[in-house]
């Protein structure tokens, strides 16, 4: 079959973009009119067509895709098996590179069995495959941290992590944004969240964070829990179910939502507080629950109605998780924590006392080790100090303790008040008299040449000649 040469015309415009990547063989061929089969010869064969062949000059043609291979590749190593779609997205929006969809998709297929050949996985290994699965309402959420930066490091906040908690069964968010991701702040979110969904999932998935794992062992051991997290799980009623070591996929519902979030509601927005960015993140929330999920394929508030409806609901009592430190007692009866200082009873405690810091996310009560006469430990009560360097002290801790009020200094031109009218000089002895510059000045003092102090003592006086050798 040869040509005619109006087709031979609208090949030579489409090759461009199909030897650039910008198109494949099925859109050429949808936008000519051709058979698949036959834009795959004349592309590829040139001559066959009529169409001159493009030279290079004796160099190989650069590619745009070439300039960024190096970053696509360092994203393969870290998952071999991610998709085209996930790249393309992420160097668009982390890396702001402007390019084809199409070109990053062509550059993968040779890149692809490189990169596995080099961290030496077979094709008919299963690595990074994982089994999708579904719940039913009510049985599962997911927890993760998102790292947001320095978005208010202009009015003096240095980070911002955002925390989400998403229910797998209809992909209902959750987020608030922090400045901490201490374990009190850690569970503070939490109960947050269940307020959000007006109940408590029947299992929360979490990665190995040191919140909810104490340490980590091999792998197909038991998992040691934090005791906080095991307490907490079970005043809400519910499982802690923690992924394998380095499987992100376990939890993809919320590892996605995080995205969503940054793209949604903090892109492109200017905020002044935690407290404008958790307003943002709710005005946000009724227009999520509008869309259609793209893998369930229902409305995700019609899903979440069912969804919180399925939910075990909230204890009577909140369950206040504190971080539990020993500290000691310094002289002057401060206790530091967290880069802060915070007072306690000077009648109650001993320098170098040990005390126990439970803290809270708003709160810091130092107790001690041993109960008192009364049965109790509870020493002091604070609010906690925002930020670093701060000096929390109650002034009624401080009783008894020397103010110093009671020192005094004169220059000595008068006598103190308490002694005014006494009489002074050579009435009331030489010592009296010496108590104040003003009276010293009126003590006689006998005066006496030096050479009588050489004749008592039988030395020479510093002024006679030194004696001569025949003198001696």
């Amino acid at each position: 079959m040869v040509l005619d040469p109006h087709r031979w015309l609208e090949l030579r415009r489409f090759r461009p973009l199909y030897e650039s990547g910008a198109m494949s063989l099925r859109e050429v061929a949808k936008e000519t009119g051709l058979n698949r089969r036959t834009v795959s010869k004349y592309l590829k064969d040139p001559a066959s067509a009529g169409l001159p062949r493009r030279e290079s000059a004796g160099r190989p043609q650069r590619r745009v895709v070439d300039e960024i291979a190096p970053l696509i590749d360092a994203i393969l190593r870290a998952e071999v098996l991610m998709k085209g779609s996930v790249i393309h997205e992420r160097l668009v929006a982390e890396y702001g590179v402007a390019i084809n969809y199409q070109r990053v998709k062509i550059y993968l297929q040779e890149a692809r069995p490189r990169i596995a050949q080099e961290l030496g996985i077979s094709p008919g290994e299963l690595a990074g495959l994982h089994r999708r699965f579904e719940v039913v309402p009510g049985a599962q959420a997911q927890v993760d941290w998102g790292d947001e930066g320095r978005v208010l490091a202009h009015v003096g906040i240095p980070k911002v992590y955002s925390f989400h908690m998403t229910l797998s069964y209809s992909r209902d968010p959750f987020c608030c944004f922090t400045t901490s991701q201490d374990l009190a702040t850690f569970f503070d979110c939490h109960r947050q969240a269940f307020a959000h969904f007006a109940g408590v999932p029947l299992s929360i998935v979490y990665d190995r964070t040191k919140t909810v794992v104490r340490r980590h062992v091999a792998p197909g051991e038991a998992v040691p829990l934090h005791p906080e997290a095991v307490a907490f799980a079970g005043h809400y009623d519910y499982d802690i179910d923690v992924l394998a070591a380095y499987r992100p996929q376990g939890k993809g519902r919320v590892e996605r939502q995080v995205n969503i979030v940054r793209d949604h509601v903090l892109a492109g927005r200017a905020f002044s507080s935690v407290e404008e960015m958790n307003a943002a993140f709710t005005a946000w929330v009724p227009l999520r629950r509008a869309k259609v999920h793209g893998t369930h394929g229902e409305v995700i508030g019609h899903r979440a109605a069912r969804d919180h409806s399925a939910l075990r609901p909230l204890p009577q009592t909140p369950y206040v998780v504190a971080q539990r430190h020993l500290r000691h007692v310094g002289k002057d009866c401060l206790v530091a924590f967290d880069a802060n200082l915070y007072s306690v009873p000077a009648r109650k405690v001993r320098p170098r006392q040990l005390v126990e810091v439970r803290a809270t996310k708003s709160q810091v009560s130092l107790h001690s080790t041993v109960p008192g006469s009364d049965g109790t430990t509870l020493l002091a009560i604070h609010s906690r100090a925002v930020g670093r360097g701060a000096r929390v002290v109650d002034e009624r801790h401080w009783d008894g303790l020397p103010t110093g009020s009671g020192r005094r200094v004169t220059t000595g031109d008068a006598l103190p008040s308490s002694r005014r009218g006494r009489p002074t000089g050579s009435q009331t002895g030489p010592l009296q008299a010496l108590l104040s510059r003003s009276a010293a000045a009126h003590v006689e003092v006998g005066r006496r040449p030096l050479s009588v102090y050489d004749e008592l003592t039988g030395t020479r006086p510093f002024n006679s000649p030194s004696p001569t050798k025949d003198a001696r």
